[in-house]
């Protein structure tokens, strides 16, 4: 038997890491990344050159080994890149999580000035950033500055903050896009039917229609191509899968230009999350395509650049991992990439095509030794329907795989998916000695539209049996014990954890819901204004339309909230005070009906945060507290 490895703390996984997400400047000299300053990731600067394993300060000396460019106390940055020019470093900041996202600019030249605000909206949300070859001074950013409902597209002079807005909503446009020679809006027509058009103050030029049943949440990914004329779309017409294809801007029509005979372009996941990389890899001069991202068991890349089908294989040789982030500079000679791992939280590397040259950077975690981490396994389970269902199994070392306490993790979403690599939550329960089943259930992204649209109107439904079916092959398979198993999910996690606690309360030993929605017909009625027509093919197609009075109340049977009579089981819920996407009150109003009938349910109200915990002292009190519930009512050692 594999010895048992270290207890690694809560700390452990989620203090800060000591570095992470390496980008490279344009000109190849320097690169930026985030480490802890006062408790928050800010971002740091150092030559190319220059030793990587001395620390950014040196506390002896009080000398900087690296440049701090950014001095955030409030929040840790999530989000930076540069300037296409190198000029600037730019990062986005909300106020204690509530997406109202400004931009702000730093100047790696004086390091010792402060970063500006270039965004400085009260109640604003910064909805989108698009820089451009053709402009490097300039951003393109869309705000709703002028109504809360209404999304506007400005150019934005990155020296002097000068914002001139150039295309206004009419209270249709769901997003907008620019080439050197259009401006491009996205509307959605009747029926759920997206339409992107050509705009101008007079008039409007139809460009193309992409179907309701191809658009969940959006065309993902959407790039304008290097020379202007078209876009590379993400694209599933005529097909299950999605594919990469250009979009002629002139004449509309589509060519596939990439595809996995088997897998999706793996979108839109990586678009739609920071911590991912993009699906589509670009030139970040140039803004030519390098390559394309699928993803399966494993992540597949295609080379769509002869110089980048060059490099990739020496990329490729650097770690055991998938690749994750990538940066290079505008020569394609200098290159800085990320991987990812099931049990590594990361490696960084540095390339020199030119010379070979190749150096390891950093470690996030050095702490943390992947020997002393579970394998991520990926399997397969046919539902009670057959349907197939891709899921990943984690067991605990050095204990015998049998009659395991476990923890059913849900994802969030739910358009969204589990996948091969390195989760903090999934090895700090696998080092506490559970088992972690987590099942990519019908309505999860990534497997085609069959698999997305099965989950239609199966809130509480199949998707949930999808979940049973799993949990019920790992009893079979002897790895969990059926009487200690816990349902835990963040966002539509959570609220799957609530119907598992509330729908099939004899299934679990107890439930933990992070800021997961207790009430679908407040979740869909509480969608903040701007974003209210982008969810006819999501929310409204998928759950429901509180205003059609048969689906509204088939959204409330399907609502944790009205059945917390069902409820047995321990509960713990957790949330942000600042939640934008789940209102607070779908936990206030749980805790409040779970006690009234004298249940056992514990609540964590983070008052500085948001959908997401964000601050890595509100991760441990949030991982702690989890722990302890989970020891309780589990009996992890009994």
């Amino acid at each position: 038997m594999t010895t048992v490895p270290a207890l690694f703390s809560v700390e452990d996984f989620f203090a800060p890491p000591t570095r992470s997400r390496a980008v490279l400047s344009p000109n190849g000299t320097q690169i930026a990344y985030l480490a802890p300053w006062r408790g928050r990731l800010n971002v740091f600067l150092r030559d190319v050159d220059s030793d990587w394993s001395t620390p950014d300060l040196d506390d002896d000396s009080g000398t900087l080994n690296a440049r701090r460019v950014t001095s955030e106390t409030r929040r840790n940055i999530d989000l930076f890149f540069w300037s296409v020019d190198g000029r600037y470093l730019l990062f986005q900041q909300d106020t204690d999580g509530d997406e109202n996202w400004h931009l702000h600019r730093v100047d790696p030249a004086r390091p010792q000035q402060p970063a500006v605000d270039l965004t400085p909206y009260e109640g604003v949300r910064l909805i989108g950033t698009q820089l451009s070859p053709d402009q490097p001074e300039t951003a393109f950013v869309q705000l709703n500055k002028r109504r809360a409902d209404l999304i506007d597209f400005f150019k934005l002079d990155l020296t002097n903050g000068d914002l001139t807005r150039i295309a206004e909503s009419s209270g249709d446009v769901i997003s907008w896009l620019r080439t050197p020679e259009r401006v491009l809006a996205f509307t959605i027509g009747e029926g759920g039917e997206h339409i992107l058009s050509e705009w101008s103050a007079d008039q409007t030029r139809t460009i193309a229609r992409f179907p309701s049943s191809d658009i969940l949440l959006g065309i993902l990914p959407v790039v304008p191509t290097a020379d202007g004329t078209g876009l590379w779309i993400g694209s599933s017409r005529g097909s299950d899968r999605t594919r990469l294809a250009r979009l002629d801007l002139n004449t509309g029509e589509e060519t596939e230009v990439d595809s996995h005979p088997v897998f999706d372009l793996d979108t839109p996941r990586p678009e739609t999350d920071p911590r991912f990389a993009s699906s589509l890899i670009l030139h970040p001069a140039t803004g030519d395509l390098l390559g394309a991202r699928y993803l399966g068991e494993r992540q597949e890349i295609h080379a769509l650049d002869t110089h980048f089908a060059e490099v990739l294989p020496h990329l490729a040789e650097l770690s055991d991992g998938d690749l994750s982030h990538v940066s290079c500079d505008t020569t394609g000679r200098r290159w800085v990439v990320e991987f990812t791992h099931d049990r590594d939280p990361g490696v960084t590397w540095f390339y020199d095509h030119t010379s070979a040259e190749a150096r390891h950077l950093f470690h996030p975690f050095p702490h943390l030794d992947p020997k002393q981490l579970a394998p991520v396994t990926p399997i397969a389970i046919t539902a009670r329907d057959e349907l197939s269902l891709p899921c990943h199994l984690t067991l605990p070392l050095g204990i015998e795989p049998r009659g395991l306490p476990t923890v059913l993790l849900v994802h969030g979403g739910p358009w969204y998916r589990d996948s091969w690599g390195y989760d903090p939550e999934v090895q700090l329960l696998a080092n506490r000695g559970y088992a972690v089943l987590q099942v990519n259930f019908r309505g999860s992204t990534g497997y085609g539209k069959a698999h997305l649209d099965a989950g239609i109107g199966e809130f509480a439904g199949r998707m949930h049996d999808d979940l049973i079916d799993a949990l019920d092959w790992s009893i079979q398979q002897g790895h969990t014990d059926p009487e200690r198993v816990a349902i835990y999910g963040c966002s539509y996690g959570g609220y799957a954890a609530l119907v598992g606690a509330s729908f099939t309360p004899d299934r679990f030993a107890a439930a933990i819901s992070y800021t997961g929605m207790s009430d679908l017909v407040d979740l869909v009625e509480g969608v903040v204004p701007f974003a209210r027509r982008a969810v006819e093919n999501s929310y409204l197609r998928h759950i429901g339309d509180p205003e059609i009075p048969e689906q509204r109340a088939d959204m409330l049977a399907r609502s944790p909230i009205s059945r917390v009579d069902e409820i047995t089981s321990p509960v713990l819920l957790i949330h942000g005070a600042h939640d934008v996407r789940v209102h607070r009150r779908n936990a206030d109003r749980m805790a409040e009906a779970l006690r009234a009938r004298g249940a056992d349910v514990e609540y964590l109200l983070n008052e500085s945060e948001g959908h997401w915990f964000i601050n890595p002292e509100s991760n441990i009190e949030l991982y702690s507290r989890l722990e302890t519930f989970l020891a309780k009512h589990l009996g992890r050692d009994a």
